[in-house]
């Protein structure tokens, strides 16, 4: 109670309204594509076939004393067998599937560190190239220490899932071949660089507070935005310098890790999918598509010529939204809370210690419209989804365009965003490999005839077609039953189940 007393106070000297949400603009264009058993296993004939086989006999094993049985696990998926609990209140069927292998997860979900969310939205779907994005070597060789599912199980979702893409099979070999050739190695110089100038800016700042502050500003915006930029490599990356530097985006942006993982990397996973990726999600302020009368708005009419003002607010969004996750995961005690909370208020210290009020506040609307402006356009002209995407590798070239800069300044104040296809395929990758890794890419996409191929557009382009698509549908007349739009926090739009398969497909819903 103490704690969210004390951060309400932060966020009332921000003057901003808590409420929780991410200005990304969606693509213009729905991808509709035809319901298919493998699209959503709820639906599949196979399995309406064996829906009168007993759930226990399906999910639980068996004692010796005739008692049905669950899975618990640790931290380090190591499991055992347990008495099984009711349903309301854990998991006693959840399976995924793991480079071809069914895996029963239902004790592991509670230990995974990144939280249970993540494995039940993956409950009787594909998990491989999501799971290699974003873990270390380490968590990619623990998951085979789980319990596999039974093989009656997994005979029946293997003929609701979709087979392995030949497009996906080349990409892991694409994948390995990289991960032995190094290029997850950190160029340290590369660093030290991008820190300096970080410094630069943060001294700057701090030595013209008093007798230039409008510059001053200017040169702490910058180094928020930096700051934003190194914090979300570091976060994202799985070598043991990225663990060092993980909370630099705390105690230099004000933006936590933990917050940042639950928000980002569900962007990541499940990119452009509509009613789950809370970066498209933006009404009433921003309608990357027309609404559904019920959820318009008069703001939308005008929304191309006030975009910038809610384009300002999103860094001032992203720090009280950090704020709330914070607090919440102390109450919770998620890994490693209060040293996160302890950096957060460090980063706070500093502020409110060395800036002046009319310095630090305009900074960080300032950083909100820089960061806004960056990390909008990469996305809103490609494909959005209004179903699950089972070829992850695919949707993230068909959802995905690249930026081309044409000065140093940009490429620099981009923070590597303007490679955001090689991002969003290897995310845990160091920034600085991603120039190398672009004709890679361009030729996969041409090998394996990619839909729309690799995408990019010139920088000035890429945020005309940003503005455009805002007038477009400022233009447009509302959509009586258009897909929703409407953020809910981290993860309200899987919550609130707005998505066709929220919550996983798996045999425990559908049984």
């Amino acid at each position: 109670m103490m704690l969210n007393k004390a951060f309400s106070s932060i966020c009332l000297g921000l003057g901003l309204a808590s409420t929780a949400f991410s200005f990304s603009v969606a693509p213009s264009r729905i991808a509709m594509t035809p319901s298919s058993r493998f699209m959503t296993a709820r639906f599949s004939a196979v399995v309406d076939d064996v829906s009168t086989e007993s759930k226990s006999d399906k999910m639980t094993t068996l004692t010796v004393d005739g008692q049905p049985t669950a899975w618990e696990c640790d931290e380090e998926a190591e499991c055992v067998e347990v008495p099984a609990c009711d349903e309301q209140d854990c998991r006693t069927s959840l399976d995924v599937r793991l480079h071809g292998q069914w895996y029963d997860l239902s004790g592991w979900r509670k230990a995974h560190p990144a939280g249970a969310h993540w494995i039940d939205w993956y409950d009787g779907r594909d998990a491989t190239d999501v799971m290699d994005a974003f873990h270390s070597n380490k968590a990619r060789n623990m998951y085979q220490r789980l319990p596999k599912s039974k093989p009656e199980t997994a005979a029946v979702l293997d003929a609701t899932v979709a087979p392995y893409s030949q497009t996906e099979i080349n990409f892991r070999k694409l994948r390995d071949q990289l991960e032995a050739d190094g290029w997850w190695e950190r160029d340290f110089v590369h660093e030290a660089k991008l820190l300096a100038i970080w410094t630069s800016l943060v001294v700057g700042a701090g030595l013209t507070a008093q007798s230039a502050p409008p510059l001053s500003t200017l040169l702490l915006g910058l180094a928020m935005t930096n700051a934003g930029w190194l914090g979300h490599d570091y976060i994202h990356g799985v070598d043991k310098f990225s663990n060092f530097m993980r909370p630099f985006a705390a105690v230099a942006a004000g933006l936590g890790p933990t917050w940042w993982s639950d928000k980002h990397n569900k962007h990541h996973a499940l990119t452009n999918e509509m009613g789950v990726d809370e970066d498209i999600a933006t009404d009433p302020f921003l309608y990357p598509w027309a609404p559904d009368p019920k959820y318009d708005s008069p703001l939308r009419k005008i929304q191309h010529l006030i975009f910038y003002i809610p384009f300002s607010f999103l860094f001032a969004l992203w720090r009280v939204d950090t704020l709330q996750v914070a607090v919440d995961s102390v109450e919770t005690k998620r890994p490693d809370a209060k040293n996160e909370l302890w950096f957060l208020l460090a980063h706070y210290f500093a502020l409110l210690t060395f800036f002046p009020l009319q310095v630090w506040v305009p900074a960080v609307f300032l950083s909100g419209l820089m960061s806004a402006i960056i990390v909008t356009p990469t996305h809103q002209s490609e494909e959005y989804f209004e179903e699950y995407q089972s070829d992850w590798v695919t949707a993230q070239f068909r959802s995905t365009r690249n930026a081309v800069m044409t000065n140093p300044f940009s490429e620099w104040l981009w923070g590597g965003m303007q490679y955001q296809l090689e991002h969003h395929l290897f995310p845990s990758m160091p920034r600085s490999k991603y120039p190398q890794l672009k004709p890679i890419l361009q030729k996969f996409a041409e090998e394996n005839e990619v839909p729309g191929g690799y995408r990019e557009s010139g920088e000035f382009e890429i945020l005309y077609m940003n503005w455009d698509l805002y007038r477009r549908v400022a233009e447009s007349e509302p959509v009586p039953g258009a897909p929703y739009s409407r953020g809910h926090g981290q993860l309200g739009a899987i919550n609130l189940g707005f998505s066709p398969g929220a919550g996983g497909v798996g045999l425990g819903k559908l049984l």
